[in-house]
């Protein structure tokens, strides 16, 4: 009985001091946090002071279509199975795989218009900072190193700082991996948690693939760490983490379209097409400063990498080179990389820093920061309502004219696409695929559009021809009357704008600087014969890649090629006029003097002159040039091995 009253007072002084305990906690709330600081700081720092501001998150088009999808949905309670956006594939299948999203950013918009869906996806990337910041923090990180590591994946994921259904993956990858760490290191049955969370991400975003590969890497480096350890609990542990990734991919068959996403998506990411058209699946280009910070990044995880190794932490070591070499394929992995490595860079370098100031006394300067660190540190592990009180205070407080009521103007023709807007409405439209989704967000369902940002869905079928057209290859003609496009918005230096400067089937209904707006002439039928120019004309075909003058086997199996008579006019501004001609009325090879004696380089040389002098051969040209006389004389040198 000796030992009772040591044990019950206890109780006692727990009741005694719970209401100071309570006002402990409630003073938290109260008291802002470190965290709320770097919260506020993201979001005050990336949008409502910064220099793009809110409209920065509008810079990519797609945010029109994915608006205008979420509202086909409510308008008829079904999600799409076709498409009825475009002219060049109507009804054709298609995936609308991010259909959740869309939903809610169609919501947002009709809540609040632009600003609605700018603040929220402010608010996601901010959230998901913080939520970083915490990993980090619980990993056991140095403050000042937790907030380098952190920055630079914030800078380094600001390369895909866009209103799109992707800020809904980084924010659940970091989710996703702050519980993969923390059962790593403490196993708990909420790891299960990922499973739902994989039905709901396979319906707002196509990244829920990274939720599965981190979780299957995690099984495979936690199999090969129990070889390497000799233990057989990690055993178990891999067994366990097997088993969750199954469960997730199971779980994210619970989608509109099942099975067949999956196969659409891996094709999709398989396709070299989509990888060498579009820009965020090429290899990053490091010459940002976003992308020098991941560039930073990348290189920190490397050199990790070898005391991972020496500790035997495979796990970590899979994670960062599978993502570092995603993100040096694909700049669309940069923001994943830094979410998966600003964790395991923080703590590593942090063991560098223990090293640093172990021996270090108080009053000295390693002291003192590493003092300043570990009191610091739990101010970054708890949020309080500030947080809320700010953005409130942003939606208040922020001028009217700091909210975006358009897309920006500097990416997008908003004022030219205002004035004609008739004209491109009940026009079959020609533009870029960015302008086309701002096309269907300002016109749907009255616009269609040629080709837009859903290159998954055109493929190269349409892609193709909207590479050739923009581009004026040499059938550029040929698709604009293929696909009866009549109305062309196009930026000045496309190749295609200069083309229909020249050809009198196209007039130019604007000027705007940087934008053009075509419209093709009433009446005028492509291929017609146009009345005789007169003896000052010109024939040069109207092909503008490089030398070629030949018309395609295509074009010569219909029996007819067409060129481009130029004519200076000096009230037209050199517009030109076209004709065609039977191929069989023209002679094989073409007019010498018209196609290749009558092209001369700007010092007065003609092409095969200059090839011959150049050491290159042009056997066309020789044979097209015959008539001359000066390539005799170069002919004779290159019998005779002259070779400059």
């Amino acid at each position: 009985m000796a030992d009772v009253p040591s044990v019950f007072p206890a109780p006692a002084v727990a009741v005694k001091n719970a209401p100071r305990a309570r006002s402990a906690v409630r003073s938290h709330w109260w008291l802002p946090s470190l965290s709320d600081c770097f919260f506020i700081a993201v979001l005050v720092w990336l949008f409502a002071a910064g220099s793009g501001g809110w409209t920065a998150l509008l810079a990519d088009g797609d945010a029109g279509w994915h608006i205008r999808t979420g509202e086909y949905i409510l308008d008829h309670g079904a999600v799409p199975k076709t498409d009825f956006f475009s002219y060049s594939k109507p009804g054709q299948p298609w995936y609308a795989w991010e259909w959740l999203s869309d939903v809610c950013m169609a919501l947002l918009h009709r809540a609040w218009g632009l600003q609605a869906l700018v603040l929220v996806a402010g608010l996601l990337i901010a959230a998901t900072s913080t939520l970083l910041l915490w990993d980090v923090f619980r990993r056991g990180a140095n403050t000042f190193v937790a907030l380098v590591a952190v920055l630079l994946a914030v800078g380094s994921s600001s390369v895909h700082y866009l209103a799109r259904p992707h800020l809904v993956t980084l924010l659940l990858v970091t989710f996703s991996m702050w519980m993969l760490g923390r059962d790593r290191q403490v196993p708990s049955p909420w790891i299960w948690c990922l499973v739902p969370l994989s039905a709901l991400w396979a319906n707002m975003h196509g990244g829920f693939l990274a939720l599965i590969a981190c979780v299957g890497l995690m099984a495979a480096g936690t199999a090969v760490e129990a070889f390497l350890h000799g233990d057989s609990p990690r055993l178990y542990g891999a067994g366990r983490y097997t088993l969750l990734a199954g469960a997730c991919s199971l779980a994210t068959l619970a989608n509109p379209y099942g099975v067949e996403l999956h196969v659409h998506i891996a094709s999709y990411l398989r396709s070299d097409w989509i990888r060498e058209l579009v820009q965020e699946f090429q290899a990053p280009r490091f010459r940002s400063e976003n992308l020098l910070q991941f560039e930073i990044l990348l290189f920190l995880g490397i050199m990790c990498v070898g005391s991972l190794l020496a500790r035997k932490q495979i796990v970590e070591v899979l994670w960062v080179l599978f993502w570092g070499h995603q993100a040096l394929n694909s700049a669309r992995h940069v923001p994943i990389f830094a979410v998966v490595a600003a964790p395991v860079v923080a703590c590593e370098l942090t063991r560098l820093w223990d090293r640093w100031t172990a021996s270090a006394s108080r009053s000295s300067l390693r002291g003192i920061l590493s003092s300043l660190a570990a009191d610091s540190a739990p101010g970054f592990r708890r949020v309080s309502f500030w947080p809320l009180a700010v953005v409130v205070l942003l939606i208040v407080a922020t001028p009217a004219g700091r909210w975006p009521q358009d897309f920006p103007t500097q990416r997008f023709p908003v004022s030219m696409v205002t004035r004609h807007a008739e004209t491109l409405k009940h026009g079959r439209v020609f533009t870029s695929d960015q302008w086309a989704d701002y096309l269907i967000y300002r016109f749907y369902p009255s616009q269609k559009v040629f080709f837009d940002g859903r290159s998954d869905f055109y493929g190269p079928q349409i892609g193709d021809q909207y590479l050739h057209l923009y581009q004026g290859r040499y059938d550029w003609d040929a698709i604009l009357e293929r696909n009866r496009i009549d109305v062309v918005l196009c930026p000045v230096e496309w190749p295609l704008a200069s083309l229909l400067k020249r050809d009198a089937g196209w007039r130019l209904v604007e000027d705007g600087g940087a934008t053009l707006l075509f419209e093709r002439r009433a009446g005028d039928v492509p291929g017609a014969a146009a009345a005789d120019p007169g003896p000052s004309v010109e024939t040069v075909l109207s092909h503008p890649d490089g030398l070629m003058k030949h018309p395609e086997p295509a074009e010569r199996e219909k029996g007819r090629f067409e060129a481009t008579m130029s004519t200076a006019r000096a009230s037209r501004g050199g517009d030109s006029m076209r004709t065609s001609m039977p191929a069989d009325e023209v002679e094989s090879p073409f007019q010498e003097t018209a196609l290749a004696g009558g092209w001369r380089l700007p010092q007065g040389q003609t092409l095969p002159e200059f090839a011959l002098e150049s050491g290159f051969l042009a056997p066309q040209l020789l044979e097209l040039d015959s008539q001359i006389r000066p390539l005799d004389g170069l002919r004779a040198g290159r019998r005779g091995g002259v070779r400059r």
